[in-house]
């Protein structure tokens, strides 16, 4: 089994501020860490490799500094690891990172699944992982809760829904993205901070990858980003008094006169 997690360095805090710069915000300073959604998709990498052996290679692409991610991904249990690193990907939108990523693992030996986060927290567009399976050409799901069984060249898996769960099945090699339901992450072992320690991260640019530089950075990214803000509170909320039955008629009668209902 051979089994690719696609990850990312993010800030630890959010704060929406800063002027746009292309495709995104000014990243806030502070800390960086793992995609909380994407340390669902580690473990659930290293759950396969203790189930089914083979191995597990986490890529990222970011700055220099996402190395110190992926070496903590080491230490939870990752075999391997890969940074794609190159200013000339700086501002890239999703679309532009899923073809990174795509030429990425292309250039790794073909694995049997692909992982994701369901998202990232500082982009909130969930858009990367269905982009990257187009970009491979392979079959995608999305919200999956748990892996059920993996054999006969299909992988079983159940779904999140709105009415509960879906069972599905879909041919490998396959491209899924994993919601925080699906496991619960490890903590790194001794041996394994022993490992993320003397490991060294492969670092691979544009030139390595043969891309197509109009595709990536900010002159390959389609999407842009015209303004970021805070939207303003038009209205404060409203306190309703006496009995639950009063309160009942007085939000009636509020919802009638904003012709709400």
């Amino acid at each position: 089994m051979n089994v690719v997690v696609c990850m990312k360095q993010v800030p630890e805090s959010v704060t929406i501020s800063g002027v746009p710069q292309g495709t995104a915000s000014v990243r806030p300073q502070g800390k960086m860490v793992i995609n909380p959604f994407d340390m669902y998709a580690l473990e659930e990498g290293i759950r396969l490799k203790e189930r089914y052996g083979g191995r597990v290679t986490a890529i990222s692409m970011g700055p220099a500094e996402a190395e110190e991610a992926l070496k903590e991904a080491i230490a939870l249990g990752i075999g391997e690891a890969v940074l794609v690193c190159d200013p000339i990907l700086e501002h890239s939108d999703t679309l532009a990172t899923s073809y990174v990523l795509a030429r990425c693992i292309e250039r790794l030996e073909r694995p049997d699944i692909v992982i994701c986060g369901r998202q990232a927290t500082d982009g909130d567009t969930g858009q990367v992982a269905p982009q990257l399976a187009e970009q491979l050409g392979l079959p995608f799901l999305s919200y999956v809760s748990r892996i059920e069984d993996i054999s006969d060249g299909r992988l079983t898996a159940q779904r999140l829904v709105d009415e509960g769960h879906q069972v599905v099945q879909v041919s490998l090699p396959a491209v899924i993205s994993v919601v925080k339901e699906i496991n619960e992450p490890r903590l790194p072992s001794l041996r394994g901070l022993m490992q993320a320690k003397k490991a060294e991260i492969p670092r691979w640019t544009a030139p390595d990858l043969g891309l197509d530089v109009s595709k990536v950075g900010l002159d390959g990214s389609p999407t842009r980003v015209v303004n970021v803000f805070v939207p303003q509170r038009s209205q404060q909320g409203q306190m309703l008094e006496g009995s639950p039955e009063s309160q009942v008629d007085q939000l009636l009668e509020k919802l009638r006169d904003a012709k709400v209902i």
